[in-house]
């Protein structure tokens, strides 16, 4: 598919085996990744979705593999985000791709993501995105955010009883799972992860660091070349 040309371009050739996880058990939610069988990468790029915000004709994606309940893609969904937005996804130079990275150590950041595609079924998917990231701390500390991601939910101005019956689910498991493990094949060393690529360059370029100026100096230098 179209929206995987950049991914498919950084994906080393020659196949990577995909990371096995358990099965959920107990409550019908999913809340951490799931078994996606022997699946080939070819496979996993297909079910792999990003999260795409500004005009998707852009020339330019800017990508970040994000993680819900890290405090730094707190930091960047706050105060780095508003910037990229105003200087390039609101101009029509870039999109903003997001690709769920619920990497280990964060107990709640996989019913997080679910969360967040749930909103996106009715069309809300950044407006929650930005009240999920805005209320970490509220959420990221109890044995369960339930509560709280219904109560985000009525916020937004959702349908919350389709809300809560996709969050009380595996609905979106698979296609996180699929994310996680991707980000993984590209040697995402954490969140959050930020690669920029432009039509018609090569693969993507990860960046070494997530703040604006990373982004600025990267497509400064690929409207130069």
């Amino acid at each position: 598919m179209k929206r995987f040309y950049v991914i498919i371009a950084v994906v080393a050739v020659g196949g990577i085996a995909v990371v096995g996880f358990a099965l959920r058990g107990g409550s019908s939610a999913a809340s951490e990744p799931v078994d996606l069988g022997d699946i080939a990468n070819e496979d996993l790029v297909a079910l792999a979705q990003g999260m795409v915000y500004g005009n998707p004709d852009a020339p330019a994606t800017i990508m970040e593999f994000g993680n819900y309940q890290c405090p730094a893609c707190q930091t960047f969904a706050l105060q780095i985000k508003p910037q990229v937005d105003l200087a390039y996804i609101e101009t029509g130079q870039a999109k903003f791709v997001y690709y769920d990275f619920p990497n280990p150590g964060f107990p709640h950041s996989f019913l997080a993501a679910r969360a967040a595609r749930c909103a996106g079924d009715q069309d809300r998917y950044f407006e929650y995105h930005d009240a999920v990231y805005s209320t970490q701390q509220s959420w990221s500390r109890p044995d369960s955010p339930f509560g709280h991601f219904n109560d985000l939910a009525e916020q937004v101005g959702l349908d919350t009883e389709a809300f809560e019956t996709c969050l009380d689910s595996d609905r979106h498991a698979d296609v996180v799972t699929a994310n996680l493990t991707l980000a993984q094949m590209l040697g995402a060393p954490g969140t959050p992860a930020i690669f920029v690529h432009r039509e018609g360059e090569g693969g993507a370029q990860r960046l070494g660091g997530f703040q604006f100026i990373d982004i600025q100096q990267a497509m400064e230098a690929g409207q130069a070349n």
